[in-house]
């Protein structure tokens, strides 16, 4: 009889998706006060007009990954039916929690409505989860991770942050590539105007830097024997995928190459060369250039000038219906080549795992 193991990945997923959902839910966190509308009052509510079917679906889709995760980090501890219910009333409780405290902050409205999708969205995601038997067998999930990818739950933390760094490529209001960008949060004064031709070498440099950074970081994270450059050219191109639905969807269908610029072109162009040679280097010298690769990178972009293409079209969706959505993808990216630079550095810091 086999015995099955619970993923420290799946459980540090559901960890890191979960504090998105509230960050989504509660931001801009500013401007709580008390707004004299009595508690609950949102259950017994007539459902908003005029409907929305976008923040329906928004608020549906929003929670499907969080129902999906919580099965799998639950598993093998609970599973099937039991799993079922449990994240099912989970998905509930934090939905009711989420929208009873938008009750006091007045740029957000509390919806019966939105409880209801985001409950049906936990739901639907937990007997996703359940049905997908292979994915929660050990034969499954566990034999994929294991065998392309070094163990320990350091390198499952490693996978975390990659998969976080996908989700920062939904913000188009980004370079492509660019993390770390916290000129919005000390708000410089304007800078002078600077030529064309200095952006484009700036978002060349940015788009190079942060796509060696995390190739050579997924490489330091693959296991002897697995095909390297093909995992991390595959991450880069994922990145780009990212990056372009994020214009398809959330800009306009119209756009979803428009981040397809001569800079970024470039850069990325320079970070595919490189990432052929580098995973061939000892991974003491790959974790380096990855730490300093980040630091170039992060610096780059909080010195780059305003994007000339994008300044426009962007500045009508941030205060759009993706206000909320945006707020908290530019925040998981403003923080992740931090943490990127720390986990490089407790990388580099375990003898262990440095032969290979």
């Amino acid at each position: 009889m086999s015995h099955e193991r619970p993923s420290p990945l799946a459980r540090y997923l559901f960890v890191a998706y979960a504090l998105l959902v509230v960050y989504a839910s509660l931001h801009p966190f500013s401007g709580w006060r008390d707004q004299g509308l009595p508690p609950f009052a949102f259950l017994t509510a007539r459902f908003p007009r005029p409907f929305h079917p976008f923040d329906m679906v928004a608020n549906f889709v929003g929670y499907v990954p969080l129902g999906f995760l919580a099965v799998l980090a639950l598993h093998p501890l609970l599973r099937g039916r039991a799993a079922v219910l449990l994240v099912a009333l989970f998905a509930l409780l934090s939905s009711f929690a989420l929208e009873s405290l938008q009750l006091y902050l007045p740029a957000r409205a509390s919806s019966n409505l939105d409880l209801l999708a985001n409950a049906a969205g936990g739901v639907f995601g937990a007997l996703a989860a359940a049905a997908s038997r292979q994915l929660l067998h050990h034969q499954g999930l566990h034999a994929f991770r294991d065998r392309l990818f070094l163990p320990g739950g350091r390198v499952d933390l490693g996978l975390v942050l990659l998969g976080l760094w996908l989700l920062t490529q939904l913000n188009p209001s980004t370079l492509l590539f660019g993390t770390g960008d916290l000129r919005e949060w000390f708000r410089p004064p304007p800078g002078k105007l600077y030529p064309a031709e200095l952006f484009v070498r700036v978002e060349a440099g940015v788009a190079a830097a942060n796509a060696l950074a995390v190739g050579l970081m997924a490489s330091c994270l693959i296991a002897p024997g697995q095909p390297k450059r093909l995992v991390v050219l595959a991450l880069v191109g994922a990145g780009l995928c990212v990056h372009s639905f994020a214009f398809g969807l959330l800009v306009s269908s119209q756009d979803i190459l428009s981040w397809l610029t001569p800079g970024a072109l470039f850069g990325v162009a320079t970070a595919l060369a490189l990432l052929l040679i580098a995973p061939g280097l000892p991974r003491t010298v790959q974790l380096a250039l990855s730490g300093l690769t980040l630091l170039a990178a992060t610096a780059l972009v909080n010195l780059a000038p305003a994007n000339p293409y994008m300044t426009a079209t962007l500045s009508l969706w941030q205060q759009g219906q993706y206000f909320n959505f945006n707020g908290a993808t530019r925040t998981v990216s403003a923080i992740w080549p931090f943490a990127a630079m720390f986990y490089v550095v407790l990388l580099a810091a375990e003898r262990g795992v440095a032969k290979q």
